[in-house]
Order: C-alpha cells, then sequence, then structure tokens
C-alpha cells in the first residue's frame, strides 16, 4: 500500500523543548509511524532554547524569510531541519523572532502567567505550517495537529485554505493531550488572528462562557479526534470533572473520537538498557535493582534500608496530580515505616509544603523541586513503589515506566492510569500495582498501606514486580492504531 504523508504539527517535541508528555508522545510517535514506513514529518516552533549546534540544524533555502500574513499583520519566518534523533524523521523548525525569541515556551517569566500573546504566536506558527508545506511540494494526506497550540490548523483549512486546491484531499486530527488546557483569550483576539465573527458570537464555534476558545473551535473542525487513553475518552464525554464543559460538544463528536493508549520510548526507559542508571538489570536479575536504590539514597541524603520502602514521586505539583490528597494524610504517612522522594516543580503552595515536611522529617523525606532527567531515571530505577494519585490523569507515562523498572504502583483509577494498572488481588495474585477508585486521602493511604504491607513479603513482591516488567506498552501497538484512525478518516 502507498506509504500515507503525514505532517505531525506539536509545539513541543523531545529532546529539542519540552514542558511535558505531549512532547514525549511527538518525539516517538512520528518514529514508530516512520518504522511502518509511512512519510513522516514534524513541525514545531523554533524556540530560542532550542540548541541548534548541539541537534544539528540546517537552514532550507527555500524556507528563507517566508512571509506570513494574518489580518493585514505580516511576520518573516525561516524555516530549519534537523532530524528525531536516531531516526530518519525530518523535523522542521519554523522561527518567527517576535514570538519565539523568548526563555520559556509559554509562561512570561516575569509574571509567572501565560505571555499575553499566545493567541497570535501559535496562530502565526499555525499558518506558517501550511505555507511551509506548500513551499517543500510535500502535499500531507493527513495534517496530526496536538492540543489548543496547534487547534487552529482544521479552521484555517476549511475556512482560508478551503479553495486552495493544494490541500484539497488533507485531513486532520486533532489529539486531546489534557482538556484542562484549551487556549482561552479575549474575544477580541479573534480579529488578529483571522476568526471572522461569526464564528465567536454567543454559542458559535469559538465561543465558550464570553471567552475565546481556540480548542473547542479546533474540536468542531478537525476532521477526527483522539485522546490518549480509552478511560479519558470514556470520561471527558460524560463526567463535568474530566470534560471541563466540553462533555456535550465532545459527546456530539463521539463518533469521531477514539481513545489511544499513549505508548513507552523503551529505547530511553528500560532497565536493561539505560545508561542514566547506576546498575543496569531485567525482571530476570532483579537482585540487581537494589543497587540503585543505594545510590538513590545517597543521593537524596536518606539513610539506605533495604526493608523499608522507597516512594517516588515524578510529577508537576499541581492540584491535578493529588498532592492535596498527600498533604491531608501527611501526618499519617509520616507514622508509617517508609522513605518518599520527590523530583519536580509547580505550585508554589506544594514546594512550600514539601519543604516543610522535609525539614521536619528529614530521614524519611527528601525533595528535588526542579527538572533533572537523570534524577528521574534513578527514582524509576530505585525507589520500591511509585505513587500516582491523579484526580484526573489522560494517559500517564511514569506509571508505565515504573512497570518496566520494577517499581510497583500506586495510582487512582482515572484515565490511562485505569487502562494500565491492575489492581493486586492477594486471592488470585493478579495485578501489577495498588489502585483507589474514589478520590479521597483515605483512600489512597490504604492502597499505600496495602503496598506497604506487602512490600514485606519479598516473594510476592517479586511477583508483582516481575508481572509489571514483562507488560509491553511500546509505541508500535499505538502507532498501528494510529494508522487505523488515519486510514479511516482517509475512508480507507
Amino acid at each position: 500500500m502507498t506509504p500515507l504523508k503525514i505532517c505531525y504539527v506539536s509545539s513541543e517535541v523531545v529532546p529539542f523543548a519540552k514542558t511535558g508528555g505531549l512532547a514525549d508522545v511527538a518525539g516517538a510517535l512520528p518514529v514508530a509511524l516512520k518504522e511502518m514506513e509511512q512519510d513522516v514529518r514534524v513541525m514545531m516552533a523554533n524556540y530560542k532554547s532550542i540548541n541548534e549546534r548541539k541537534f544539528v540544524l540546517r537552514e532550507v533555502i527555500r524556507l528563507k524569510e517566508v512571509k506570513v500574513t494574518l489580518d493585514a499583520e505580516t511576520k518573516i519566518v525561516d524555516g530549519k531541519t534537523a532530524f528525531l534523533p536516531n531516526s530518519k524523521v525530518h523535523v522542521y523548525f519554523l522561527h518567527i523572532p517576535d514570538y519565539f525569541d523568548r526563555k520559556e515556551l509559554y509562561v512570561d517569566p516575569a509574571t509567572g502567567k501565560d505571555f499575553k500573546d499566545n493567541a497570535e504566536r501559535f496562530a502565526f506558527f499555525s499558518k506558517a505550517t501550511l505555507e511551509t508545506l506548500k513551499l517543500l511540494y510535500w502535499q500531507p494526506d493527513i495534517i496530526h495537529c496536538n492540543e489548543w497550540q496547534t487547534a487552529l490548523i482544521p479552521f484555517y483549512l476549511k475556512t482560508l485554505y478551503k479553495d486552495d486546491e493544494f490541500f484539497k484531499n488533507t485531513k486532520t486530527v486533532l489529539t486531546l493531550h489534557n482538556l484542562a488546557y484549551q487556549g482561552i483569550f479575549p474575544l477580541e483576539k479573534a480579529k488578529k488572528i483571522e476568526i471572522p465573527k461569526e464564528y465567536i458570537k454567543t454559542g458559535a464555534e469559538f465561543e465558550f462562557y464570553g471567552k475565546l476558545n481556540l480548542l473547542k473551535g479546533g474540536i468542531l473542525f478537525a476532521d477526527v479526534l483522539n485522546t490518549v487513553s480509552e478511560k479519558y475518552a470514556e470520561e471527558i464525554t460524560s463526567d463535568p470533572e474530566f470534560g471541563f464543559g466540553f462533555e456535550k460538544i465532545l459527546a456530539s463528536r463521539k463518533k469521531d473520537l477514539v481513545g489511544i493508549l499513549n505508548g513507552v520510548d523503551y529505547e530511553n526507559w528500560s532497565p536493561e538498557t539505560d545508561n542514566l542508571i547506576p546498575q543496569k538489570y531485567s525482571w530476570n536479575k532483579l537482585e540487581a535493582k537494589i543497587q540503585n536504590k543505594k545510590v538513590l539514597c545517597k543521593q537524596n541524603n536518606l539513610e539506605f534500608k533495604e526493608d523499608v520502602p522507597v516512594i517516588g514521586i515524578i510529577s508537576r505539583l499541581a492540584d491535578q496530580k493529588g498532592f492535596d490528597l498527600i498533604e491531608e494524610v501527611a501526618t499519617e504517612l509520616m507514622e508509617m515505616d517508609l522513605q518518599i522522594i520527590i523530583l519536580g516543580t509547580g505550585d508554589t503552595k506544594y514546594h512550600k509544603f514539601f519543604e516543610k515536611l522535609a525539614k521536619k522529617y528529614p530521614q524519611k523525606v527528601a525533595i528535588n523541586l526542579r527538572f533533572d532527567n537523570k534524577m528521574a531515571h534513578l527514582i524509576e530505577a530505585g525507589a520500591d513503589i511509585f505513587l500516582m494519585p491523579s484526580r484526573f490523569e489522560p494517559c500517564g507515562l511514569n506509571q508505565m515506566y515504573s512497570l518496566k523498572y520494577g517499581t510497583v504502583p500506586v495510582v487512582r483509577e482515572t484515565g490511562g492510569l485505569a487502562d494500565t494498572i491492575l489492581d493486586y488481588n492477594a486471592k488470585t495474585g493478579e495485578g501489577t500495582g495498588f489502585t483507589f477508585k474514589k478520590y479521597q486521602a483515605k483512600e489512597m493511604l490504604k492502597a499505600i498501606t496495602r503496598a506497604v504491607k506487602t512490600f514485606s513479603n519479598k516473594k510476592i513482591w517479586n511477583d508483582i514486580q516481575k508481572t509489571g516488567m514483562k507488560k509491553d506498552f511500546s509505541w508500535t501497538k499505538s502507532a498501528e492504531k494510529y494508522m487505523s484512525l488515519y486510514e479511516k478518516v482517509m475512508g480507507k
């Protein structure tokens, strides 16, 4: 069969620029599709933070000084290219100096809030993507958009470019990674980014509670939609807690909405090959894992105790991630025989909470309030238990990394966590972790207590670890499901 031409558009891509899980997906899915012999190219913004020398970005002659106009404002765009590491996937970096020569991707360091011109930044990037494709003479069958930052592309194709022969057969897919982020702006921004008045009237495609909502428009204009786990696809069409006001809109497009679980990049996340950990190991050489625990404790100034479980947490420190539950039962947790190591940054209130906790219980709690990839790998390899008590979790990757590293997850049954972790059943011996249903601190505490108690039985614990380590959540399976989605939208 003729390969599909797939243009994958994302505001962030690992290893070039990352703030969250979107970047991991954007750096891995295109590679998996390329391995299935599809013709895939990636488009992203060229941020100031990208190290052009390190990643060998090259100029593209025909992408020099491209003029892009929105509402009579013209910006000059320069395009460069490089390959995704260890692959033949071309990435195009679109540089708009006025918009992307900034230290951060979305947030102004001076205010701690989103850049006020984020709507214009990503509207220009979206239109520049379409103009770049034309200059490359590369007609995509599919433009795969992600999140609100690229949600204008389906709209532009059906309005500004509706009579353009070049895109006559192009279809769009929009992936919803996390509905908490919608691209909400004042209505008066619409004109600047060429959204005509009829689309922002009350109840119209881009209007949402008196604001301009880019994700809403993308959902209504994309040819098909998907989200990043089967459970989350169910949750967002039926439950206001997960749908963030979009339940009815998504329910109206239910036949076009598919849940596809994100995959794991085992090239980077496997204890058998991980060069960032002190001691490699596998499910049949599990005894070597303890060496990583020793190093982890030492680096975090905790006493190494083989029989005391270390609970690892790697996360954005935000309400979504369940930190209010941890705060509520902190005293009870500290009464248990365990140690906790935290890595991440986020809300100031949680920084202060963990700093206070670590100060009060220095033998039990260690904190790393930063992004540190090497420490993330060491926690996955060295911890005994991984805690993810999320309020909602579209997919989540760390619970899948944890399974591979024999670090038993304790999670709330929601979204991708429910799709990937099976609660341990003492009667049958089945299960890969410990789960709880209700979003309540006491329910989380019960799950942690069960895990800590089970940890003391080494044979049972080893069985749970090995069952998890043998699970396969590789990108190959997910990429096959994306291919089915592409073929469906192409009418094949």
